[in-house]
Formats: C-alpha cells, sequence, structure tokens
C-alpha cells in the first residue's frame, strides 16, 4: 500500500513531539546544584519576626526542610528536624529558655545546635559537648528573620537597604511574607506552587504590562499602561535594571526603572505611574525547592497608615473599581481575567525552556538568565557571586528604582 501524501496543511501538528525540557542550571536550587550553590552565598528572609515564636514551625527553604523558634529569651534559631540523638522531629519539640528540647529523650539544643542537656545521662550528658545539631545562622532586620545556608567561611555581610534606613519619626518599616499578594493571588495563597525563576523573570519583561495588564481584558492599574514603552535595559552594581518611558494623558513623561537584584529581589514601581518617586518597599522571591517559591515584602510606609491596606496599594491587580479578593473570583472569572498568577501557574511547575521562542521583546528574560549564569559560574570558579560584601562599611546598598518624572520633550 503505498504511503499517504503528507501536505503542509499537517506541518506543525502535535503528533510525536518530544517533551520539553527546563533549564536546571538555572532553575535548580537543591544542595550542591549549579544555582543552588550560588542562593547559599546569600541570605534569604525566612519568616516575618512577629510570627516566629516558641511553638517550633516547619520551614522549608532551598530544598531543604528546617524547623524554626524563638527561644525563651527571644533568639531565633534554624535547626534541622531530625534530632541528632534518634531521629525524632523537633518540630514536637518544647521550647525552653535556653533552647528547644526534643519530645523523645530531651535532648536540648540551643539556637546554634550545641547540645546543652542530655536528661538521661548522668550528670546531664558527660560528652554533650561533643554533639551539635545541624543548623544555620540567622539574624533579623527590617521585621525579617534571614538565614544563611552557605559555607561558614563565605558568610557575607547582612545587607542594610539605604531606601530602608534612616526613617523620620512620621515613617515605619511594614514586613509581611508567605503571600500570594503581589503575584495576582491574595492570602489564601500561602507557597507559590511554580519555580521561583518564572516570577523573578517576570520582573524584567516590560511588555507583559500593556498586554496582560492592560489590554487584555480590562485596565489593572491605569490606562497609560496600554502604550508599549520605550526599553533599555542596564547592568547595575547588584543586577539589573529596565527603563521604560510613557508618557501620561496630561503630557508629562514618566521614567519607570526596574530592578532585578541577585539571587532573587525585585524592585518594582508603583503601577500607578502617576506615584512618582523612589520604590518603597522590596520584594524577595524565596525559592523552597524546585518547584515552589515564597514572597516577602518590607515596606516603608507613614507611621499612621494601615500596613495591610498600603501594602494592597502596589500589590494587587483587579479591573478598575472592581475590590474583590482573587479567591472570591469563580473559575470562569479568572479565565476571562487572567492576572500574572493565571500567566505564570499555567507555564508550569517548571517552564520547558527547549520549547521557547524568544523575541526581541524578550530581550530582558535573556539578559537576565545570562547575568544569572555568570554568577552561578562565578562561584564555580571559586569566586564571590556580585552583590555580596564581607565589610560591614560596605553593605549599604542604594538602588534608584521607582517611576520619575522627565522634562517634555
Amino acid at each position: 500500500m503505498d504511503n499517504p501524501i503528507v501536505t503542509d496543511d499537517f506541518e506543525g501538528v502535535a503528533y510525536g513531539r518530544r517533551a520539553g525540557t527546563h533549564d536546571k542550571e538555572l532553575t535548580e536550587v537543591g544542595p550542591g546544584t549549579p544555582c543552588g550553590e550560588l542562593m547559599r552565598r546569600y541570605w534569604h528572609p525566612i519568616a516575618v519576626s512577629a510570627d516566629v515564636t516558641t511553638t517550633p514551625q516547619k520551614v522549608r527553604l532551598l530544598g531543604e526542610d528546617l524547623i524554626l523558634f524563638r527561644d525563651g529569651k527571644g533568639r531565633p534559631g534554624l535547626l534541622t528536624p531530625s534530632c541528632c540523638h534518634r531521629g525524632a522531629s523537633l518540630y514536637y519539640g518544647k521550647v525552653e529558655d535556653e533552647g528547644i528540647r526534643c519530645c523523645y529523650h530531651g535532648w536540648q539544643f540551643d539556637v546554634q545546635g550545641r547540645c546543652i542537656d542530655q536528661p538521661c545521662e548522668p550528670d546531664g550528658g558527660r560528652n554533650k559537648h561533643r554533639v551539635r545539631q545541624p543548623w544555620y545562622p540567622v539574624e533579623e532586620r527590617y521585621g525579617l528573620v534571614f538565614a544563611y545556608m552557605g559555607p561558614s567561611i563565605k558568610k557575607p555581610i547582612l545587607p542594610h537597604w539605604e531606601v530602608l534606613e534612616n526613617l523620620r519619626p512620621d515613617e515605619k518599616i511594614f514586613a509581611y511574607g508567605n503571600t500570594g499578594f503581589g503575584v495576582g493571588a491574595d492570602d489564601t495563597v500561602k507557597v507559590i506552587p511554580w519555580n521561583w525563576m518564572q516570577n523573578w523573570e517576570n520582573m524584567m519583561d516590560p511588555f507583559h504590562v500593556p498586554i496582560l495588564h492592560t489590554r487584555h481584558r480590562a485596565v489593572q492599574y491605569m490606562p497609560e499602561a496600554a502604550a508599549l514603552p520605550e526599553v533599555d535595559y542596564a547592568p547595575t552594581d547588584l543586577g539589573m535594571s529596565y527603563i521604560a518611558h510613557r508618557t501620561l494623558k496630561d503630557g508629562r513623561r514618566v521614567e519607570r526603572v526596574t530592578l532585578a537584584i541577585i539571587p532573587d529581589i525585585a524592585l518594582v514601581p508603583d503601577q500607578r505611574l502617576e506615584v512618582t518617586g523612589p520604590t518603597g518597599f522590596l520584594r524577595w522571591l524565596v525559592p523552597v525547592d524546585d518547584r515552589s517559591h515564597v514572597l516577602f515584602y518590607v515596606l516603608r510606609m507613614p507611621a499612621a497608615a494601615d500596613g495591610k491596606d498600603t501594602f494592597l496599594k502596589v500589590s494587587r491587580p483587579r479591573p478598575m473599581g472592581d475590590e474583590r479578593m482573587w479567591s472570591e473570583m469563580s473559575e470562569a472569572e479568572h479565565q476571562h481575567f487572567p492576572t500574572d498568577w493565571e500567566a505564570q501557574e499555567s507555564q508550569g511547575t517548571i517552564p520547558a525552556h527547549s520549547n521557547e521562542h524568544l523575541v526581541n521583546s524578550d530581550r530582558g528574560i535573556a539578559l537576565l538568565r545570562q547575568m544569572l549564569r555568570r554568577q552561578i559560574h562565578k562561584v564555580q570558579a571559586g569566586e564571590d557571586p556580585i552583590g555580596v560584601t564581607f565589610d560591614p562599611a560596605k553593605a549599604i546598598y542604594r538602588v534608584n528604582s521607582g517611576n520619575y518624572i522627565l522634562p517634555a520633550k
């Protein structure tokens, strides 16, 4: 029997196509992976300070399961869960003034993992000093608890951010975290169920704003965002930026500067372009593991302002006039009115990068990936990556993200 004739009408059909693959070097964050080792050279927020109490809580960061607690003297501690005695989980431990006590045989560990009591042993454990529960350093700043999970000799100074420093008497810092706000959802979501890189790349994609957030179904922020911006990209001391120019209805020109900071920080100006001046908040997109991440924010705001209300104004895309929460919308409404959540979630838990077709408007994405890859290779070569310092005098970081009014042409 003769073979059937295949015409161009069948070119590109889905039958027989190969499954796509993701870029492992950039997306996987577990111990020993290229990006995971880069991530472990930085401090990462793991909790809002006010949420860390004497009740142990499970946290997962960079593919590792850990236990976070605050001892009776107020010191935060981050230990591995499995007690080094017989393996019972410290999640069920009892926190006392000096540390956490395992529920099984009562071994007690301080916030740096030192075994300080073995109640079933003579004299409380004559050799307890030889035992240590694996732990990670933690520090608190700006209302967040930060953890460092890398090699001890490479532990950098926890950065100070100029935009959050030198508060006036009428200002305060507001910390927020474990939320779907900022990626289109709301507080019903605590963990974002896809790879951190999808969300971080979104920050360097100015061309999704006029489509997804303006033209597709409804204006989410302001009508002027519908115009395609004129965009330039530039390296910075901490990562990269894009500079987008738009013209407002009154003829004013706005320069919008957005920053991506290695390894997982984003500074995004207020989406309402008429709100001008420097960006007053930082956003961390912290990898939980290869297929999920969490968001943390620190905002500088007036002391009299309601922190949650102020946060929502800069992080909640909705059709103008619609005040409902994301979780209050039906599936049909989510389909009709997608946000960053629907767009990114539909890419999969890790996108199939081999199936992508990057074009000119994706230049920011390509440059961001190149930048991240260079830092990964620096760590592999034994060098220190961008943005880490071991000198306290150099740990004050200055950034220029914001919306700025330019003179008319």
